[in-house]
């Protein structure tokens, strides 16, 4: 009998939580829902889900909350983060944190179908070598090429290597190329995501235990250091491994050995690092959370990823990769983006960097009612971004001869409003709903700043 996948959807909004629980149950998934946090943990507990995909806002709790929890009782359960695509930078942090990806509302049924039956067909961290290097590009900008230089001279070596980057910068991407190009191509390449392990148990998922090591160690279990016997083995976010671990890690690259936990005997391993970290490991050591030998030691030899605003010139090239493999996952036939909606990528910061970049195409080519993407089919985010930047410094014209606070106030209010009136379409009973006052004050308001639709 084929076992269906159960998901648990959580959402406070309680048509969303049905519909989208609907939808999946018409996709071949069982669905159970609830509508708060804390209901939410209650089920995790009592029931193994294949999936969670969860709001991030929840009147009782948050997206965040439930991710640790379920990291800490099933760490292998994939989570889903739905939310506003305001919220995206928080959705990067939950990813850093171990969640597996996130849906922007509205929702896009064709976009969560296929990040649904993605997350619930990943298996393993382990992964063959060339799957993801064949799904990616590199760029042609010269600060990546210089990047490809440095993984074409220590490829070959034993070199550990440390990879700078921020998140969604394609830090994996990187390491998986090192392998490619390694004498270890042809042996696994493992993948870690050390913020996604629970502390409680990351020495068993690293280094193994043996039956009995602790209460529910049922069976003998390899660590990742055996499953990447004679390949490679990458380390993400390394940062947040526990000082215990760190020690451990510290031996297992000056000794090549490791032992179970549970069992004293010394095991043999071969293995290649390449560790990853968005976070500054340097002032970590400085502030003694990171141990300065295992720095050293990781650090033979230093890939910093730059973030995609400073390779801009890489941006068309991403945009056209990311459009082709959505029309194949969508069976779409989306040809390209306008002139004016790749001036808006160009001009945007890209938080999630690449990652982000890569789910604003996929839902811009289920929204596109044209052989083009346009800019209304982009999400306020990034189609508003543009309107603030020409308006911010018309509004802050005055800053440096700024003297009291009053006059600070009243610019960052005339600001608020004016964002307010954009992303309204200058609807002003929308924008009053958005503000949270009445009209009648958004109407005085509107005369005192002068924001009327004719001054835009």
């Amino acid at each position: 009998m084929v076992h269906m996948k159960k998901i648990l959807v959580v959402d406070d909004d309680t048509y969303i939580c049905n519909l989208v629980s609907k939808f999946l149950a018409q996709n071949g998934y069982e669905t159970q829902t609830t509508f708060s946090g804390n209901e939410a943990i209650k089920s995790i507990r009592k029931t193994k889900f294949d999936l969670v995909i969860c709001d991030f806002r929840l009147p009782d709790s948050d997206g965040l909350a439930i991710l640790q929890q379920i990291k800490k009782t099933t760490p292998e359960t994939p989570v889903i983060i739905m939310t506003a695509y305001a919220d995206v930078k928080m959705a990067v942090k939950l990813i850093k944190s171990g969640a597996y990806d996130y849906l922007t509302k509205p929702l896009q049924h064709e976009e969560m179908l296929a990040l649904v039956k993605s997350a619930t067909e990943k298996k393993t961290t382990t992964s063959e070598n060339n799957t993801t290097v064949k799904d990616f590009i590199v760029g042609k900008s010269d600060i990546i090429q210089e990047v490809m230089h440095h993984i074409d001279m220590v490829a070959p070596t034993e070199l550990t290597v440390l990879v700078e980057g921020e998140t969604g910068s394609g830090k994996e991407f990187i390491a998986r190329l090192i392998h490619e190009r390694s004498t270890r191509k042809n042996k696994p390449f493992v993948a870690v995501d050390c913020g996604a392990l629970p502390k409680d148990i990351a020495n068993s998922e690293l280094f193994g235990h043996v039956k009995g090591a602790f209460t529910g160690a049922i069976n003998n279990k390899k660590g990742y250091f055996e499953q990447a016997k004679g390949g490679t083995l990458f380390l993400d976010e390394i940062g947040n491994l526990t000082y215990d671990n760190q020690t451990r890690l510290l031996r297992a690259l000056q000794e090549r050995v490791i032992s179970k936990l549970g069992d004293e005997k010394d095991i043999n391993v071969d293995v290649r690092l390449i560790a990853a970290t968005n976070d500054n490991l340097s002032k970590q050591v400085a502030d003694s959370d990171f141990r300065q030998d295992l720095y050293h030691r990781l650090n033979e030899f230093k890939i910093s990823l730059p973030p995609l605003r400073e390779r801009k010139e890489d941006i068309s090239e991403f945009v056209e990769f990311f459009i082709e493999k959505s029309n194949k996952t969508f069976n779409r036939s989306v040809l390209g983006v306008n002139e004016a909606t790749m001036e808006l990528f160009l001009n945007y910061k890209w938080h999630g960097n690449i990652r982000e970049l890569e789910n604003v195409i996929k839902r811009a080519v289920l929204l596109s009612k044209s052989e083009y993407i346009i800019d209304t089919d982009l999400p306020d985010e990034i189609r508003l971004a543009e309107i603030h930047e020409v308006h911010t410094p018309a509004l802050h014209k005055n800053k440096a001869s700024l003297v009291d606070l009053k006059e600070a106030t009243e610019i960052t209010e005339k600001e608020v409003i004016y964002n307010a009136l954009v992303k309204s379409n200058f609807n002003k009973s929308k924008a009053a709903k958005m503000l949270n006052i009445d009209r009648k004050t958004l109407y005085n308001k509107i005369k005192l700043y002068d924001l009327n639709a004719q001054n835009r």
